[in-house]
């Protein structure tokens, strides 16, 4: 048996497992980090609020692909609308990034 999806479907699926991973909110200056608890040294998604951009763990997307059978680039959207309607921020663009090797997703101790 086969049954349809809708994209408006599919993404609240997406959003529901996103909101599971219970992300804890933590703002510096100008930037929303999202993170999986309050000592971790690197975020899995960082919005800065002046530019609208999104920088996201290269993990994330690949899970979101993998679990929901998506392109990169799909579930690279999806997160940045989660983030969107999170926040209820614009999100202008979304960027992959490794935590270990991208200075965006490591959060400032000050």
């Amino acid at each position: 048996m086969k049954y349809i999806i809708t994209e408006s479907q599919l993404d609240k699926f997406i959003f529901k497992y996103i909101d599971l991973k219970r992300f804890i909110q933590i703002k510096k200056n100008n930037k929303i980090y999202f993170v999986n608890s309050e000592g971790d040294e690197y975020a899995q998604i960082r919005y800065n609020e002046d530019s609208g951009w999104c920088y996201i763990e290269y993990d994330l997307i690949e899970e979101i692909s993998s679990f929901f059978s998506l392109q990169i680039p799909d579930s690279k959207e999806v997160i940045g609308k989660w983030v969107e309607n999170t926040l209820q921020m614009k999100v202008t663009n979304t960027m992959p990034a490794r935590s270990t090797l991208s200075f965006p997703l490591r959060i400032p101790y000050k």
